[in-house]
């Protein structure tokens, strides 16, 4: 994720939206508000924050995860397999929709119940292995009673099936609306962390990744862009279906589904990887302009990252201002005040940390919220890296001195990234302090070891999750070296420690 800032707004607007979805580097120039039709008019439900404790019936499943910032995220119990969400909108300005989502799933222990997260619509029904089901709710927790138990390891089949209009949604982790949100012609979804409970019944957490089935109905002129590849358009007389499949596994957040009259942009396929873009009709043409090198941005990071990890990648431009821009898994989303068209290589650097968090954010997932800076500041300095590849190590250098002059002249913005606030989890830490942590690591340890250690731990933990600890340990084996002190320095010290190879304390 990267919201919007500029180097001399960047203080007074992070007090504003330093919990923001998809930080990069932060572009732009003046701090445009989001459109009222995507943060007034919905009335937000505030998730509650409840301490998971065990349940009473040993056979149930757990109502959260236990993430040590968010232990109610997610649930326990089970791992999902595949999510089919069939939706059909009958009415764009207002999202009506009717909606069947459909969870196969694997039981991690035996249940006589088990929860998933969900919040506003009216239920029609819920079934599991095809025999209805109990259901209550409490806040964003859907308990769901099977008629026949499940036994452990057996494999089932949960459809719930619901109606009604997406609740606007407010995490405890953001200040701001998060999930489904309609704004005046349509729809974007937006999730990190935990949105996604807004628009479907999911198992709301990294851990839980599952491959996806989107079938999604939407009257005629209005289009669809969704995550994975578009397999099918359906033409129904005054309704068209788009079908896409994501394939990969994919952590719940990195889900959306996106609703507009819009361009599509296909571009020359990058290793054999198609590229397509998605905008809104009526842009100005210059808008595609930032996006022009996202084949030669996804050669260069292969070569750094290892083999880009998906099938399919591109980006959509909503025709709207939410003041951020998410690395949804395959396919970007942008909101047009993060596109300033009088600074194309400006923005060119959020287009390519949301390009670099497809291998860590989307492929390497975080296991706990906390170590979000493997997903921040690996992306911030992906940034740094597409400057050096386009300007040289001379002006990656100008780039590192600046952003440690940023933190040093204003260290109350940028905390230790290791160790984030459960209520400012996107904070300017976790990116800028992230992305000089592994700057600091590449001097530490020499480029050879240090591309090698970014190789290793991609490809270790591809379509899974890691911890901090996980990413110390890779850097330790590939470089020989004891680190802990280093990463103890960098990830947890109040002060930012120097770089004496570039003169900076």
């Amino acid at each position: 994720m990267k919201t919007k800032r500029s180097t001399k707004l960047f203080l007074p607007f992070l007090l504003l939206v330093s919990v923001s979805l998809a930080c990069n580097q932060l572009t732009g120039a003046s701090v445009t508000p989001t459109q009222q039709s995507a943060t007034e008019t919905a009335t937000l439900i505030p998730v509650t924050e409840v301490v998971t404790t065990e349940p009473a019936d040993p056979n149930a499943g757990a109502s959260g995860m236990g993430d040590s910032l968010y232990p109610e995220f997610g649930n326990g119990g089970y791992n999902v397999l595949h999510y089919t969400l069939d939706i059909t909108v009958n009415n764009v300005a207002t999202s009506d929709l009717t909606a069947i989502t459909t969870v196969e799933a694997k039981a991690t222990q035996a249940l006589n119940s088990f929860n998933l997260d969900f919040v506003a619509f009216d239920i029609t029904s819920i079934t599991v292995n095809g025999q209805p089901a109990i259901f209550e709710r409490a806040d964003q927790e859907l308990t769901v009673t099977p008629s026949t138990p499940l036994i452990e390891d057996e494999t089932f089949t949960v459809v719930v099936q619901y109606h009604g209009s997406p609740g606007g949604m407010q995490s405890v982790a953001l200040p701001f609306q998060t999930g489904w949100v309609t704004i005046e012609g349509g729809s974007f979804v937006l999730s990190e962390p935990d949105g996604s409970a807004s628009y479907y019944p999911v198992n709301d957490h990294p851990l839980d990744k599952a491959s996806y089935t989107f079938r999604v109905t939407v009257p005629k002129p209005f289009d669809v862009a969704a995550n994975g590849v578009l397999t099918e358009t359906v033409d129904n007389g005054d309704t068209n279906t788009f079908i896409f499949e994501a394939r990969d596994v994919m952590a719940s957040y990195l889900a959306t589904i996106n609703i507009d009259e819009l361009d599509l942009e296909t571009m020359e396929p990058a290793n054999g990887i198609p590229i397509r873009n998605y905008y809104s009709t009526g842009l100005p043409a210059d808008v595609r302009k930032p996006f022009a090198r996202q084949g030669e941005m996804l050669i260069y990071f292969s070569e750094l990252f290892g083999p880009y990890p998906f099938e399919i990648y591109g980006a959509f431009v909503m025709d709207t201002e939410f003041g951020a821009a998410l690395e949804n898994q395959t396919m970007s989303i942008f909101g047009m005040d993060m596109i300033d068209l009088d600074d194309v290589e400006g923005t060119e650097l959020t287009v390519a940390h949301e390009l670099a968090h497809q291998w860590f954010g989307d492929s390497v997932s975080v296991a706990d919220w906390s170590d979000i800076w493997l997903n921040e500041g690996f992306a911030t300095y992906s940034e740094g890296l597409w400057i050096e590849h386009t300007d040289g190590r001379g002006a990656l250098d100008e780039w590192v001195k600046s952003e440690y002059t940023t933190v040093t002249d204003f260290p109350e913005y940028f905390p230790p990234p290791g160790n984030p606030a459960a209520d400012n989890l996107f904070n300017g830490g976790v990116y800028l302090r992230g992305g000089l942590t592994l700057h600091a690591l590449r001097l530490e340890v020499s480029d050879e070891v240090f591309f090698d250690i970014l190789r290793t731990y991609a490809e270790s933990y591809k379509y899974s999750n890691a911890t901090t600890d996980d990413f110390i340990a890779v850097a330790e084996e590939a470089s020989g070296k004891e680190l802990n002190e280093f990463f103890d320095d960098w990830l947890f010290n109040e002060k930012i420690p120097p770089i004496p190879q570039m003169g900076l304390e």
